[in-house]
């Protein structure tokens, strides 16, 4: 890393500690899946001649745990052990909420409270997941399903006993066995483990601290319960910049990084995925990732698909860590040492879908097949209007990705004697030529097709 980048880097991050009066803050940067900067600042116990934190010091890092949550959950999907559209009851029955599909909780979109019954969660003695489900009641239910998103710790304490009754074993020990191990992290747990620091909470008017008690969350464990380090994290970035497919397939994040519901909160554009926070930056590239927060603690964690960098900053400090430090540092990524692409190379064999390639038409609105390698495709509209959209090969067919055509099939039809035809996509026509009166137009072409007005 050149270094005068460094030094942009390092200044951002220490202009966060000292005007958030975080006791200590660790930042860091990946590159080329590796943890390629980063710093510590402050001291972790308070202590003016206390320790700096290093790349191996833990952080409590709050509900960043819930993408672990999630990761844990779209396995499950991708070895068909349950399905998003499945209503909670089918896998935790007994609670006032059994109608709530997995992908509406994934979204926060099921409309349950923010918090679980009882005392302040965060800061007291979790209770097993039995008698969590003995004060559900209908109360808990704030808003109708699936018309807004409300984001709710609760839910994803629900998805965690999803994740044990369909495993039968601990959720946590299913994100040792299915995340943790194939991604070295060692230094990640659901308790603090020397070197870790000491949450505190800063006096709004007065540079003294007060410590904050840490509980194990045992239910609600799922919604914020791990701790964490720089180095580990850099790792499980791996994950969403598509470089662990031993642990989720590229498909299935890309299918987690779409924007579902809207988050109206921030000034700008921001919306939530399954399991992740997702963010529309000025400039048109989208991050996303997690925040974490519980008492004592702060965290970010902000990945960048596109150009192939993450952030991490954690903090100990109940509040006081600036909403856009993540995000800055990957903005400094970006100008100084932007991501440089893998060169082009051609497909080691002809696709077999060449001959769709090339321009078409749906009625009058001109459209272009542009073929991404053997197993993709772009519908890409040639002029001022249309509908694009990006395709991939699933079982022998073309299935949308996003846009008006997400999850609508492409067909080829054929002649009888093996010509293509027409396109099909979702009832719509897609011909050679505008309205070509020879292909199969629903409500037919008038004869003798195209005429002068007058």
């Amino acid at each position: 890393m050149r270094p005068d980048l460094e030094a942009q880097l390092l200044a951002r991050a220490a202009r966060s500690q000292a005007e958030g009066r975080l006791p200590s803050l660790a930042a860091g940067v990946v590159q080329d899946g590796s943890l390629s900067w980063w710093c510590g600042r402050g001291c972790i116990d308070g202590t003016p001649s206390g320790s700096e934190p290093d790349a191996d010091t833990q952080y409590r890092i709050g509900s960043i745990t819930k993408t672990f949550v999630a990761v844990l959950v779209m396995r499950l999907r991708e070895e068909g052990r349950l399905e998003l559209d499945d209503p909670l009851e089918t896998h935790v029955p007994g609670t006032p909420f059994g109608d709530r599909s997995l992908g509406q909780l994934l979204a926060h979109a099921g409309g349950l409270t923010a918090e679980s019954p009882g005392d302040w969660w965060e800061r007291t003695p979790g209770v097993p997941f039995d008698e969590l489900a003995q004060r559900l009641t209908t109360e808990h239910e704030k808003l109708a399903t699936g018309t807004r998103f409300h984001y709710s710790n609760l839910g994803f304490g629900l998805l965690g006993r999803v994740v044990e009754v369909v495993r039968g074993r601990p959720w946590l020990d299913c994100a040792r066995e299915e995340v943790l191990e194939p991604l070295g992290m060692v230094r990640t747990t659901p308790r603090p483990e020397a070197p870790a620091a000491q949450g505190f909470a800063v006096h709004p008017w007065a540079d003294v601290v007060l410590p904050e008690p840490e509980e194990d969350a045992v239910a609600m464990g799922p919604a914020g319960q791990l701790w964490s380090t720089l180095t580990d994290l850099a790792k499980y970035a791996g994950v969403f910049l598509g470089r662990a497919p031993q642990v989720l397939s590229p498909e299935t994040v890309r299918e987690m990084s779409v924007p579902g519901v809207v988050d109206a909160r921030p000034s700008g554009w921001s919306a939530y995925g399954l399991g992740l926070q997702v963010h529309q930056r000025p400039d048109g590239r989208r991050l996303t990732g997690h925040g974490g927060s519980m008492p004592g603690f702060l965290a970010s964690f902000l990945v960048d698909a596109e150009q192939q960098t993450a952030s991490i900053v954690m903090a100990n400090a109940t509040s006081g860590l600036d909403g856009t430090i993540g995000a800055d540092l990957l903005d400094l990524l970006k100008e100084r040492e932007p991501y440089v692409v893998p060169a082009w190379r051609a497909v080691p064999e002809q696709p077999g879908d060449l001959e769709i390639a090339g321009p078409w038409y749906w009625g009058v609105t001109p459209l272009a097949v542009r073929l991404r390698g053997l197993d993709a495709l772009d519908l890409v509209p040639l002029g001022p209007a249309g509908r694009g959209a990006r395709f991939v090969r699933v079982d022998g067919a073309w299935v949308g990705l996003d846009g008006y055509y997400a999850g609508e099939t492409l067909r080829v039809v054929r002649t009888p004697e093996g010509a293509v035809s027409h396109l099909d996509l979702a009832t719509f026509v897609l011909t050679r030529e505008p309205y070509e009166p020879a292909a199969v137009q629903p409500g037919g072409v008038e004869a003798p097709g195209w005429r002068p007005l007058c």
